[in-house]
């Protein structure tokens, strides 16, 4: 029997989460550094996947299958393709910066707070999460990854609504009664699509059963039964079932018009949870379309792309416009989220190489990038005391390693050329122009207001005279610099050698690709004269 390697890198973090939550209730610092040591751990776990993978392998590699409920086709079964891999990768990565960036975000309040902050159970809930969205990117198993994709919204809820910011405008009543607006709101969307998504799962199996004699939740057994020739799957009966898989996985995206939810978690959540939502969870969405929406209904996606396109294009501009307009940082940043995950989902539903390879490349990039702008963001407002644009100004001047890591990142936000994001934004551009040059036109809109909102956000922060309440701010000390250093390392190779994760995903993409049946349109040939 194999070492069970992505049973553990999962169980890891999953056991931190137990470690972490029984250290004793005064030894806060033993906690978070338990806490520290296990994501790791994972870490290095995830890295040793990555390694293992072979791109010119089987399409699924390090699988396991378990029988788990014969009597209705249940399995434990995992196993990674070139996709998976790195967005386990890109999780265990995160999670550590998460960490050390919230590293004060859960201690206790002052004496006259009628709050309670475990710090235990703050940490604990985010090496829960990771546990949770690392079984999603494994699961082969259709139901199985039903349960992990529903699971992880529990401890969100908590560390949503139970670990706000402590730079709010309004009173502590008011903030708590924000933060728990934000969690029911976060909680309410994603249950609702994922009860759709569990009728389609069923849906699903009753299909296999009719048409296979035994019912199955594997996606291996439908892809090859469908490949084979043995499972048809009606046209009007596929599209329903696709829109149930797609709705729940929009939600979790988050796409127009199912994205309100998101500003509202990201602003009253801390920065650190923020990164954890729109860096982490949300990809889940995402690569959830790649794996399970194309490869399981091809003539389903295919039919829905138009419809899909316009409203990817919506996320991209609306997105960016609300950007535009936001005074508060945390949720300039959320929107600015929905913008790029309309790019993400508009290079997914391109169905050409370039726009699927650059929209997981995007998957990753975003999320580095997005960790950097948001985490020095987060320091930004710890210090200051206030999200609000209009409360800084010059802060270039007092505190400049500070203001220059929040320009880099907002650099990569909007894609600068030699940065990792303009890679992958470049990819999905070029493969939409391929097929859909209208669309593509169009979204290049997104790229002017992006340059709009991250440079008046950083003139208004960081430039002009010091404003009052920031002539004594700090400048970032030796753990918030742990914190930011490596992510824009990332940011500047990535840039400029992406090569190592496209050889990974891009034959995943190209299986993808096959599934629904489509190929790269070929170029339009001058007549010869």
């Amino acid at each position: 029997m194999s070492f069970p390697l992505l049973t553990v890198t999962a169980v890891v973090p999953a056991a931190g989460a137990v470690v972490t939550a029984a250290v004793p209730a005064a030894r806060k610092t033993a906690a978070k550094y338990t806490a520290v040591l296990f994501a790791l751990a994972t870490l290095v776990l995830a890295a040793v996947v990555l390694v293992r993978f072979d791109p010119d392998g089987a399409r699924y590699q390090l699988t396991e299958s378990h029988a788990w409920i014969k009597d209705f086709g249940l399995r434990y079964d995992l196993g990674v393709d070139g996709i998976g891999a790195v967005m386990v990768a890109l999780t265990a990565l995160l999670i550590p910066f998460v960490m050390l960036a919230g590293w004060h975000d859960a201690d206790p309040m002052e004496e006259t707070s009628s709050r309670w902050r475990p710090t235990q159970g703050f940490f604990a809930l985010i090496l829960l999460v990771e546990a949770m969205v690392v079984l999603s990117f494994e699961a082969t198993d259709v139901f199985l990854f039903y349960i992990f994709f529903e699971a992880m919204l529990i401890p969100m809820y908590f560390l949503i609504g139970g670990f706000g910011d402590r730079a709010h405008a309004a009173g502590e009543e008011e903030a708590a009664r924000q933060r728990s607006y934000a969690a029911v709101k976060f909680l309410l969307y994603n249950l609702a699509g994922g009860l759709i998504m569990l009728a389609a799962v069923i849906g699903l199996y009753t299909v296999t059963a009719h048409q296979l004699g035994t019912g199955t939740f594997s996606l291996p057994e439908i892809l090859q039964a469908r490949a084979d020739g043995k499972l048809d799957i009606a046209t009007s009966t596929e599209r329903w079932l696709f829109l149930g898989f797609f709705f729940a996985f929009a939600v979790k995206a988050p796409l127009w018009p199912l994205h309100t939810w998101l500003p509202n978690a990201m602003g009253e959540s801390t920065a650190p949870v923020a990164v954890l939502i729109t860096a982490v969870v949300d990809k889940v969405g995402t690569f959830a379309m790649l794996r399970f929406c194309l490869q399981l209904f091809p003539e389903a996606s295919k039919w829905a792309t138009p419809v899909i396109l316009v409203l990817a294009l919506v996320s991209i501009v609306y997105g960016a416009l609300l950007a535009v307009g936001q005074r508060d940082i945390k949720r300039l940043i959320a929107y600015a989220s929905v913008s790029h995950f309309g790019f993400i989902i508009l290079g997914i539903f391109a169905m050409t190489s370039q726009g699927q390879s650059g929209a997981t490349l995007y998957m990753v990039n975003h999320g580095i990038s997005t960790a950097a702008l948001m985490l020095v963001a987060g320091f930004l407002i710890t210090r200051r005391g206030s999200r609000l644009i209009a409360d800084f100004g010059g802060v270039q001047k007092v505190a400049p390693v500070l203001a220059g890591t929040f320009l880099i990142g907002g650099l990569a936000t909007l894609s600068l050329p030699g940065l990792a994001p303009f890679v992958s934004e470049f990819l999905v551009l070029v493969g939409t122009f391929a097929r859909y040059p209208a669309i593509g036109i169009v979204a290049t809109l997104g790229i002017v207001l992006a340059a709009l909102y991250v440079l008046v956000l950083y003139q208004r922060t960081m430039t002009g005279p010091v404003k009052a309440g920031i002539e004594g701010m700090s400048d970032l000390k030796a753990r918030e610099l742990l914190v930011v250093t490596p992510l824009i390392a990332l940011l500047l190779f990535l840039g400029v050698y992406p090569k190592p994760v496209t050889d990974i995903v891009n034959p995943s993409v190209h299986h993808t690709l096959s599934d629904v049946h489509k190929t790269d349109p070929k170029p339009a040939l001058e007549a010869k004269k």
